[in-house]
């Protein structure tokens, strides 16, 4: 019985030695750990700068816009290495290389799509209108 857990061994040896260096950090910085807090030491730290805004505040929705946007098409374009690494594999089966080429095309083309669509309605701009550019008050 014991014999077939064996090649489970590192691992649990792994996780077991993992958990006691973290609990080690821990007790560690509660001994070790300054013990004086005051207001000054318990203000952000924003680079050497004094805080500049709450740190609540709300951001407009394009960034987050712009956000998802990057992640999407970076994650697209991850997909996009396998393909480009194996292509010269595919090429050797004639039929099977021009259909690789189309997919990709293809999937190349949806993107373009994607990046058009989200273009025309302006997420990609990153600075913001003024309200009196768009009623057209001076």
């Amino acid at each position: 019985m014991g014999a077939d857990l064996s090649p489970y061994a590192a691992i649990v040896l792994t996780m077991v030695l993992s958990a006691g260096l973290v609990l080690a950090i821990l007790v560690l910085n509660a001994v070790l750990g300054p013990k004086r807090p005051s207001p000054v030491k318990e203000t952000p730290f924003e680079c050497g700068n004094p805080p500049a805004d709450s740190p609540r505040k709300r951001f407009h929705v394009k960034y987050y816009v712009i956000a998802i946007a990057f992640v999407a098409f970076d994650i697209e374009a991850v997909f996009l290495f396998p393909w480009a690494v194996m292509y010269r594999d595919l090429l050797k089966d004639p039929a099977f290389g021009v259909l690789a080429l189309v997919e990709a095309f293809l999937f190349i083309g949806v993107l373009a799509l994607g990046l058009w669509a989200i273009w025309r309605k302006g997420a990609l701009e990153w600075a913001f209108e003024r309200r009196d550019r768009e009623t057209g008050d001076a």
